[in-house]
């Protein structure tokens, strides 16, 4: 029996791919908390469009980057995790979903430390320069703060 044709046609993504993709994604982490601004700048498509939910959207990697930086510019360590990253071919277009466990330490003496989980729903594209997130939506499934 054949599936209904508005069911997503799910197909194996070749494992260069995959590997590839994983290390896009972690690559997005380290920028972030290495503060290497021009690294995570490099894994965003030009016409990205991204969605962090209350944190806000932005348009091409020049706002995304321009945002992340300036949240992050008052922050000591930082730590991004990413991990259960799932990626696959849903009707010709590669999407992943990964987790995102980030805590972020006030850069003040004693100062607040903030923790938030989630998951990242990307859509792909492979450019000239590697694979690149086209679409990013952020979900926060918990935040807090630690003291």
């Amino acid at each position: 029996m054949r599936a209904p044709s508005s069911l997503p046609r799910r197909q194996p993504v070749a494992a260069d791919d995959e590997s590839a993709i994983r290390r896009l994604l972690l690559r997005y982490a380290t920028g972030i908390d290495t503060r290497d601004w021009p690294l995570f700048r490099t894994c965003f498509s030009q016409d990205c469009e991204a969605d962090y939910g209350s944190f806000g959207s932005w348009r091409g990697p020049r706002e995304i980057t321009e945002y992340m930086e300036a949240a992050h510019r008052h922050m000591g360590s930082t730590l991004h995790r990413i991990t259960n990253i799932v990626v696959e071919n849903c009707n010709d277009e590669i999407r992943a979903r990964s987790y995102v466990d980030a805590i972020l330490t006030e850069a003040t003496q004693g100062g607040i430390t903030h923790r938030a989980a989630g998951y990242y729903d990307d859509a792909l594209v492979r450019t000239s320069d590697g694979w690149k997130i086209a679409r990013r939506r952020f979900t926060m499934v918990k935040a807090g703060l630690d003291g």
